[in-house]
């Protein structure tokens, strides 16, 4: 069974095209210019998340009053026309009220998920139930993320609900010295294992992320969906997860080849300005919802420990998604032509 969805085709561009037609490079970047941006952002996302903390825009170091306005802003992902639909996930739970998590738990969902915890190396013996807390928070990393979904019985309080409840934190968009825009946290502390945003945008083939890579240049916003909790299906496509060995997920990953990537140059949210950082406070995990193809999950922003009021939220761009702890070899994940780049993160064990 499908699921609604929209074309990248379909991406909007009249606020885009409006602005950049009747204001020049000077005009664009009056004050008020900033107050309208924020503005474009509340209105861009009041259905997705209209109980979110308002984004504000800060600049320092120059003239800019905004990003440019170059991109739809969306917490929504635009197929292209050569990928294929979504198709409603298969599993579904029955449960009434929220979904228990103790071992009498009949919960599908909770079945789900501690299969695929098992699959992606992490230690059943300590990670079992589901992955979030009873306040939300990621319990353990380097697991991919099945949330309840539509068909499930149980309520909107459901611990296994928090991606698809949107955005609860306050961040901020502020231009840097050497890293242009990014993104800072607002006046609370972030707890660690804290959703921050989902990184949305077009959903392309590889193919053409390898072909957009190259025509872009140090403009890019291209992902790759490399997550590491798919090596172990390059052979046993539509097979339940199976744990493997060390040598058996090395001796896969060779044969890897990530299907799709997203790209947030046309349409995006504020996850596209996040920062690399050799000393990340964020990390990038596999969320699946309503979505049925393991090969597509949201590729979701969580804290990886407290981030303080004014912090930088960054990520590393080394590495797959989620990698495992199993095998840690220090590939770099495709993301922008920034990690061919100095690096300019200022942590204390900067690689460069």
């Amino acid at each position: 069974m499908s699921l609604p969805y929209r074309l990248s085709t379909e991406i909007p561009t009249s606020t885009q095209d409006y602005i950049n037609a009747r204001f020049d490079r000077y005009g664009v970047n009056l004050p008020q210019m900033r107050e309208n941006f924020q503005s474009y952002i509340i209105a861009s996302t009041v259905n997705e998340e209209p109980n979110a903390p308002p984004i504000r825009i800060f600049n320092d170091v120059d003239a800019e009053a905004t990003p440019p306005w170059e991109f739809h802003y969306t917490n929504e992902m635009f197929h292209s026309p050569d990928v294929p639909p979504p198709v409603r996930s298969k599993v579904y739970c029955d449960c009434e009220g929220k979904c228990g998590s103790n071992a009498k738990s009949k919960c599908a969902c909770l079945k789900r998920q501690e299969e695929w915890t098992k699959a992606s190396g992490g230690d059943f013996k300590r990670e079992k139930g589901f992955v979030y807390d009873a306040f939300g928070r990621v319990r353990f990393a380097y697991v991919p993320i099945f949330e309840c979904n539509d068909l499930c019985g149980c309520d909107e309080e459901c611990r296994n609900r928090v991606v698809q409840h949107g955005r609860k934190v306050q961040v901020n968009i502020r231009k840097t010295l050497k890293k242009g825009w990014g993104v800072f946290n607002g006046d609370n502390t972030i707890h660690s294992g804290t959703f921050i945003g989902i990184y949305s945008g077009e959903l392309i083939t590889d193919a053409e992320g390898e072909r957009r890579g190259q025509k872009y240049y140090k403009r890019t916003y291209l992902f790759d969906l490399d997550c590491y909790h798919l090596r172990p299906l390059v052979n046993r496509p539509g097979e339940p997860p199976k744990r493997l060995s060390r040598e058996e997920l090395q001796r896969l990953d060779d044969e890897w080849t990530p299907k799709y990537t997203v790209d947030a140059f046309h349409a995006g949210n504020f996850t596209r300005f996040l920062n690399h950082s050799c000393d990340p406070n964020c990390n990038m995990t596999a969320v699946y919802i309503n979505e049925g193809n393991v090969d597509k999950p949201l590729l979701v922003v969580f804290s990886s420990r407290e981030i303080y009021p004014g912090e930088e939220l960054c990520f590393s761009y080394s590495g797959p998604v989620d990698e495992s702890p199993q095998v840690k070899d220090g590939k770099e994940t495709r993301l922008s032509d920034e990690i061919y780049m100095v690096c300019e993160c200022g942590a204390f064990n900067c690689k460069g």
